[in-house]
């Protein structure tokens, strides 16, 4: 019913498919390993709120410097939010070049965890329920 060459194109259309699902998966555990290490440090203008974020876009470091005190706090919580938001465009940054690098910024996988990681880390829009 089908031919030697029939059967043949067809076992290595397999092999090439399955060659492709290994190398897509061994892509995305490259890009999970490198994505699990990020971090990003931003400073504030003035110099005074240094902020490092981690992989998720949690806040893993804050140093005031002294001279924070000489300001309003108000002054300082601004700063503070401006710089951590500063820190996580970082983050966003450096897991697109490491998307771009692994699984390529163009492929379904590296669109869709860039949107994810971008949607978790755009700034709040209104204060949380509770809290003033």
């Amino acid at each position: 019913m089908f031919g030697d060459d029939t059967l043949d194109s067809a076992l290595e259309r397999i092999d090439d498919w399955e060659r492709s699902i290994a190398d897509r998966a061994e892509q995305a555990r490259a890009l999970a390993l490198r994505a699990s290490a990020l971090s990003a440090t931003a400073r504030s203008r003035d110099g005074l709120v240094e902020v490092t974020v981690g992989a998720e876009g949690q806040l893993v470091r804050l140093r005031l410097d002294e001279q924070t005190r000489q300001q309003s706090s108000a002054a300082t919580a601004e700063s503070i939010m401006e710089t951590l938001q500063a820190a996580k465009d970082h983050l966003l940054r450096k897991f697109e070049e490491a998307t771009a690098e692994t699984v390529g910024p163009d492929s379904e996988t590296g669109r869709a965890l860039t949107e994810a990681l971008h949607r978790r880390l755009e700034p709040p829009t209104e204060p949380t329920s509770g809290h003033r």
